[in-house]
């Protein structure tokens, strides 16, 4: 990648064009956290002088991002760099987009950049930084500070930035310095002026990081998940056990270590997110007990509302209400549970399976280490019966020994809702090991049995 960027700087320079590496690049250097397969540059040349300029190096695609962002993507066989032209930008309060015009200095468009760790420069040919902003000293202290000297003007200027402050703290593990801090709390409410797309791809990067639960807290903290999924703040203060103010049973608390512990992928964690968002609105105590009969099912309901605002597409919203449904029936495993119990889990989480065994898995947040054991057991348990009897129907498919054609050959009898049944139930006794898959004879008897039933 290195040797990709000084090329492309001998270019621009032989040309009197300069190029710098600029943001989140210079950063990730700086704080040694490797190379990355991406990177940004900035430039005072305009979009078509960029694509002129970057042809020597042959990159096997050139992409406009967009021609009044002035973004040009280049394709390299592992690596992807973009090249933007500097840019100053001029904010309408009524639009929900920045509009963006060129610039022709660094140091301009250094000053539009959202926080000090981002705006840093280097220039590739010297390795020099510049830093008009303090920004090095902050990636050392750990700190996120909003550029220049009212952050409330750089949260006028994209509300956007109210998250993306957020956003930067759970991947970076900073804190947000105080005078930044104060000003997201006072522009909180703004950020109902971004779309819900921009907002979608942020929380995706959020819940993505090392520090998930750090983040969520923050936007909780600041005021902002009123904006996102205000269903979260319900669960503050709703304790899981009856006449118990302590912290670890609140179902808040309990979800922020849930979502810390999963795997990091997407529907797992937005899974482990909105898993128990319906326990406030059925929480019950009986005999001295409480109860959320039925979260599960009101949450998978609230969890497909919640994504649909949020503008994540239908499949995605699919799986994660899916992984919400089911959680508890995961959650429920005993040694005791027959094959077909096991089989039945296995069809009804179908490709979602995995995700939700990390979920269980996840779901075990309790402080005596007993517990815990005990319950990681179970789950691995689970775990591994259901890699055993997928082993075994890779050998002998789980299907009826009667197909609808055969039954309907078999009774003389045309398509109708006479059929679904006893399909439905043959291969429901043979997901419970008591059919075999090949038994057509007791299978034609069964099948008899419940026609006559039927016709009487």
């Amino acid at each position: 990648m290195l040797d990709i960027i000084t090329s492309l700087a001998e270019i621009f320079r032989s040309q009197q064009k300069q190029l710098y590496m600029v943001g989140g690049t210079v950063r990730d250097v700086l704080l040694h956290r490797g190379e990355a397969a991406d990177a940004d540059l900035a430039t005072d040349a305009r979009p078509d002088e960029i694509k002129r300029l970057v042809a020597p190096t042959r990159p096997s695609a050139v992409v406009l991002v967009g021609e009044r962002f002035g973004t040009v993507r280049l394709h390299y066989t592992t690596s992807i760099v973009e090249i933007t032209t500097f840019r100053t930008e001029r904010y309408n309060s009524e639009s929900r987009k920045p509009e963006v015009c060129f610039g022709d200095s660094l140091e301009e468009d250094l000053s539009r950049r959202d926080f000090t760790i981002n705006a840093l420069a280097r220039d590739p040919l010297n390795d020099h930084i510049i830093d008009l902003y303090n920004g090095r000293q902050d990636l050392e202290d750990h700190i996120l500070r909003a550029v220049g000297r009212e952050p409330d003007k750089r949260f006028d200027e994209d509300p956007l930035r109210l998250l993306r402050a957020v956003r930067f703290a759970a991947q970076l593990d900073f804190t947000i310095e105080p005078v930044t801090h104060e000003a997201i709390l006072r522009q909180a409410a703004k950020l109902q002026k971004i779309s819900r797309e921009r907002i979608r791809d942020e929380m995706n990067k959020l819940l993505l990081s090392r520090h998930p639960d750090k983040g969520l807290n923050l936007l909780v903290e600041l005021g902002l998940m009123d904006w996102i999924i205000p269903e979260v703040l319900e669960l503050r203060g709703v304790s899981q056990r009856p006449h118990s103010s302590i912290t670890t049973k609140d179902v808040y608390a309990h979800v922020l270590r849930v979502v810390q512990r999963t795997p990091a992928r997407l529907q797992t964690r937005w899974a482990a997110l909105l898993h128990d968002i319906a326990k406030p609105r059925t929480k019950r105590v009986e005999d001295n007990k409480v109860h959320f009969f039925g979260h599960e099912d009101i949450g998978a309901h609230m969890a497909r509302d919640i994504l649909k605002r949020l503008h994540f597409d239908r499949s995605f919203i699919d799986s994660v209400s899916l992984l919400v449904k089911l959680h508890m029936r995961a959650n429920a495993y005993t040694s005791d549970w027959t094959d077909g119990a096991v089989r039945r889990l296995m069809l009804d989480a179908g490709t979602n399976l995995q995700d939700l065994l990390d979920l269980s898995q996840a779901d075990i947040t309790s402080y005596r280490v007993d517990k815990v054991t005990r319950a990681a057991a179970r789950v691995a348990e689970l775990g591994e019966r259901c890699q055993h009897l997928k082993e075994e129907a890779e050998r002998i498919p789980l299907r009826s020994p009667l197909d609808g054609n055969e039954l309907m050959a078999m009774f003389g009898r045309d398509p109708g809702p006479w059929l679904r049944p006893i399909k439905d139930h043959l291969l429901s006794l043979v997901i419970d090991g008591m059919l075999s898959p090949d038994d057509k004879e007791e299978a034609a008897k069964i099948a008899q049995t419940m026609l006559n039933d039927t016709d009487n």
